[in-house]
C-alpha cells in the first residue's frame, strides 16, 4: 500500500526564502503598481524617518511600510483613524513570511474626488469671466476701513490684526466673523461677506483670510456660491487662504491673492513710514520751489532798484509797481504755502516742520525787499534840503542851461512848493 503523505518523486520542494521571492514576483507582476483605500492603525514613525502602519477596513487589514524619502514627501500628518489612499507595491517580507504594502505616496481618501469637482468648477468659472484680468480692480492707495472676514478662532485673524496695527494703526479693521471649516461654512462667510457690503460707508478694501489645511479643510473656500458673491463686490477682495502653495477657487475670484493672511494685510496697508518718507520728499520739494521763485524774484527788485535814478515821476510809478510786485508775491506766496498746508493736514494731520521754516523765511526776504525798495523813495532825499525844479509845462530841470531869464518854475519841497522867477544864472 502506497503512503499518500510521501512526496511523488515529480513533486518540487521549496525552500521557505525561495517561496517567498517566487510569491512576491507572482504579486508584483499581477497587481503592481496598486493604489488601496483604507483606515490607518498602529501608526508609528521610527527614528530612521521610516513610517510603519496597518491599513484595514471592515474585512481586512494590510500591514504597510513608507520609507523615509516617500515619508517626508506628505504633506499632513497621518494618525490613527485617518481615512487614506496610498500607492505603492506589493511585497513579501521574507524575514516574517508577511505580505506588506512599500508605500510610495499616501494622501486623504476622498481628494481625487475634490480635484475633480475642483477642476471641473474652476474651468465652468473661468469660462464666464469670473476669472478675467480686465474684472480686477485696483487696490486703494490710503484706505480709511478695511473689512476682514475670518473666525474668530483662528490664528489668521491676530496675524492680520498684527500686521495692520505695525503698519497703519490709524486706520479702522471691521470685522464680519464667519466659520472658514465645515459644512456650514460657506454660507457663514457670505452672509458675512454680504454684511459688508451693506455697510454705508463701506469699507475701501476686503480681506478673506485662513490659515493653512488640508485641501478638506480649504473646501469651504471652493464653494461656487462663495466665488458669484466675492464676484459681486463692490470693492476689491484680497485673498489670504492657506500657504502658499495652497489655491482654491476664491483665489481666482479675488481682485488679489495673497500667498498667506499676513501677506493679505500687508499688501491692503502702505505703512505710516512709508508716508512719511513721501512727505519728507514732497516738504524738501517745495522749500527748493520757494526758495527758487524768491530768489527770482528779488532778482526783479534788485533790478528795478538799479534802474531809479534822480527824483522823477518815472521813479514814483517804479516804486508803485514795485510794491504792488511785492503785494501780489506775499499774497501768493501765503496762498501757495496755505494750500499745500491743507494738503499735508489732510494726509497726515499736520504741517511738516520744514515748510513750516520756509515760509517764515519767505516772509523774511519779502521784507528785507520791501525795506531795501523804501530807501529809494524820492521824499526822503528831499527831506535832506534838495528841490525838484518844474518848468510850467511840468518838465523837469535837471541842469542850469535849461532855464531862461525870466523864466516861471516850480520848486517841490519836502513840506510843500515854492514859486520861482529866474533872474540870471551862473556856470559851475
Amino acid at each position: 500500500m502506497l503512503d499518500s503523505s510521501a512526496p511523488t518523486a515529480a513533486a518540487r520542494v521549496w525552500r521557505v526564502g525561495a517561496l517567498c521571492r517566487a510569491i512576491a514576483d507572482a504579486l508584483d507582476a499581477r497587481f503592481n503598481p496598486i493604489t488601496v483605500e483604507g483606515e490607518i492603525s498602529g501608526f508609528s514613525r521610527a527614528a530612521s524617518g521610516h513610517c510603519y502602519l496597518t491599513l484595514k477596513d471592515e474585512s481586512g487589514q494590510l500591514r504597510c511600510a513608507m520609507f523615509r524619502r516617500a515619508a517626508s514627501s506628505l504633506d499632513f500628518a497621518p494618525k490613527d483613524g485617518d481615512k487614506v489612499e496610498v500607492r505603492g507595491r506589493l511585497s513579501v517580507y521574507e524575514a516574517r513570511g508577511e505580505l506588506q504594502l512599500v508605500v510610495d505616496s499616501m494622501r486623504r481618501a476622498g481628494q481625487g474626488t475634490l480635484l475633480e469637482e475642483f477642476f471641473k468648477l474652476k474651468l465652468r468659472l473661468e469660462q464666464e469671466g469670473l476669472f478675467d484680468s480686465a474684472r480686477k480692480r485696483t487696490l486703494p492707495v490710503m484706505p480709511r476701513t478695511i473689512g476682514l472676514v475670518t473666525s474668530l478662532g483662528a490664528a489668521a485673524l491676530h496675524d492680520v490684526l498684527t500686521a495692520l496695527q505695525r503698519r497703519v494703526p490709524h486706520i479702522s479693521v471691521v470685522l464680519a466673523p464667519a466659520s472658514v471649516q465645515g459644512a456650514g461654512a460657506p454660507a457663514e462667510i457670505n452672509r458675512a461677506l454680504e454684511s459688508l457690503y451693506a455697510l454705508s460707508p463701506g469699507p475701501d478694501v476686503i480681506l478673506l483670510v485662513r490659515g493653512g489645511g488640508a485641501m478638506e479643510d480649504l473646501w469651504a473656500f471652493n464653494d461656487e456660491g462663495l466665488a458669484r458673491t466675492m464676484a459681486r463686490s463692490p470693492v476689491p477682495v484680497i485673498s489670504g487662504v492657506g500657504h502658499e502653495t495652497d489655491f482654491t477657487i476664491a483665489d481666482f475670484v479675488a481682485d488679489l491673492r495673497a500667498p498667506t493672511p499676513t501677506a493679505a494685510a500687508e499688501l491692503a496697508s502702505q505703512s505710516t513710514q512709508f508716508w512719511r518718507d513721501r512727505t519728507e520728499q514732497w516738504a524738501a520739494r517745495l522749500n527748493d520751489i520757494v526758495f527758487a521763485h524768491l530768489d527770482r524774484q528779488a532778482q526783479r527788485l534788485d533790478l528795478a532798484a538799479s534802474r531809479l535814478g534822480r527824483p522823477s515821476a518815472m521813479a514814483q510809478q517804479q516804486r508803485l509797481r514795485l510794491a504792488s510786485v511785492q503785494q501780489r508775491l506775499t499774497h501768493g506766496l501765503q496762498m501757495a504755502v496755505q494750500r499745500d498746508r491743507v494738503r499735508w493736514e489732510r494726509m497726515l494731520g499736520k504741517l511738516t516742520p520744514a515748510v513750516q521754516r520756509s515760509r517764515d523765511t519767505a516772509q523774511r526776504r519779502v521784507d528785507i525787499a520791501g525795506l531795501k525798495l523804501s530807501m529809494l523813495d524820492p521824499s526822503l532825499v528831499l527831506q535832506r534840503g534838495y528841490a525838484w525844479l518844474t518848468t510850467e509845462d511840468g518838465k523837469t530841470l535837471t541842469q542850469g542851461a535849461q532855464a531862461q531869464p525870466g523864466e516861471h518854475l516850480t520848486a517841490t519841497l519836502a513840506d510843500g512848493k515854492l514859486g520861482l522867477v529866474v533872474h540870471g544864472r551862473q556856470s559851475n
